[in-house]
């Protein structure tokens, strides 16, 4: 990566500046500043192969629009892009060959990104990619992989594709890669920021990140929605919009009667937010929808706006939005009466030192 910058006539200052935001960026501590320069100075620019299966292309248009590195940093200097039908300006036959090539002689180190669900009704006819079956062509590039990373929800566990009745057999990418380990990059599409940090653990160290019980990294989806959400002192005091364009929506109100699936979805939609740290949905005032959970398009037969009918182990949520706000009377009252009775001590006392003196 160091050559990469001189190349472009960038300082040492640049390339040291670019290492802690990376290292920021990776959910590493400082002391780790010093292990990403050295693997930046040392370790060749990782090869990546990036597919499209059945998809809308939306995380390719999410991952260009990363900020922290910025995406054409990442591309010109920080990993070596192989193949990309998005960013890519070749096409065609030649492409495709050049994928071949690409293969053969990288064989077991490159990093594999996959973006779009697996199609595989009636051979894999509705999704195919070089005159191929994605389904083919996805298996045979995966067994020279280093590393798989699967974007978006619809590589995780089939998205939108996938939904019922799934006629075109969807499913996501780490059903049909063998044994393989598959670093799951779940959201629709991911958060930017997310899936440039995701690539550059992987190329930096070689490893994978630590993982959470569904192949997530943990730096990423350690925290639900709820957790972060500054809406959340509204739901705590039992405070819920009922309507998107009630008083309580344009106060600032708790979502969760709307639909909100906050309490249940891990993703950095709190912390990180998108377009550079300005907003995310609940900010903009409209209740998450989970789309970093598998299946989300059918969520048991819910609608969007339809509420979670229970939260946890305390059941309802109109018991405790009640309790709540019970709870919170019952502490005003007691604070309350609890200045009178000290006053009306504290006055007693004046009385009395007034009457002696």
């Amino acid at each position: 990566m160091w050559e990469a910058y001189l190349r472009r006539g960038l300082s040492r200052r640049s390339f040291l500046k670019g290492c802690v935001a990376l290292t920021s960026l990776m959910g590493l501590s400082t002391d780790m500043v010093s292990k990403v320069v050295e693997a930046a100075e040392t370790k060749p620019l990782p090869v990546v192969i990036w597919l499209h299966g059945h998809e809308c292309t939306g995380c390719d248009e999410a991952f260009i629009r990363s900020a922290s590195p910025l995406a054409s940093d990442l591309v010109l200097t920080n990993i070596a892009l192989e193949y990309d039908h998005l960013l890519s300006a070749a096409a065609g036959e030649p492409f495709e060959h050049h994928l071949e090539a690409t293969i053969q002689k990288y064989w077991g180190q490159y990093i594999l990104a996959v973006e779009g669900a697996v199609s595989t009704s009636d051979n894999g006819i509705y999704c195919m990619s070089g005159g191929k079956p994605f389904v083919d062509t996805l298996q045979r590039v995966a067994k020279g992989a280093a590393a798989i990373i699967a974007y978006g929800t619809c590589a995780v566990s089939g998205g939108i594709q996938a939904a019922k009745p799934n006629p075109t057999g969807s499913g996501g990418v780490s059903h049909y890669v063998g044994t393989k380990q598959v670093i799951n990059v779940p959201g629709c599409p991911p958060i930017p920021e997310v899936m440039t940090g995701v690539v550059m653990h992987v190329a930096l160290f070689g490893k994978l990140p630590m993982l959470d019980s569904e192949n997530r990294p943990r730096q990423f989806y350690g925290n639900r929605i709820h957790d972060t959400c500054y809406r959340r002192p509204f739901f705590d005091a039992g405070m819920f919009a009922d309507r998107y364009d009630d008083a309580g929506a344009k106060a600032g109100w708790c979502l969760y009667r709307l639909g909100c699936r906050g309490p249940e979805t891990y993703n950095s939609c709190g912390n990180l937010r998108w377009y550079q740290g300005m907003s995310y949905p609940i900010q903009s005032g409209a209740a998450c929808i989970g789309c970093s959970n598998a299946h989300f398009w059918d969520e048991g037969g819910m609608s969007f706006s339809e509420r979670l009918p229970k939260y946890g182990p305390l059941g309802d949520i109109d018991t405790i939005g009640v309790a709540a706000a019970v709870a919170t009377t019952a502490g005003v009252a007691i604070h309350g009466a609890a200045s009178v009775i000290q006053r009306q001590k504290r006055e007693e006392e004046e009385a009395k030192e007034a009457g002696g003196k």
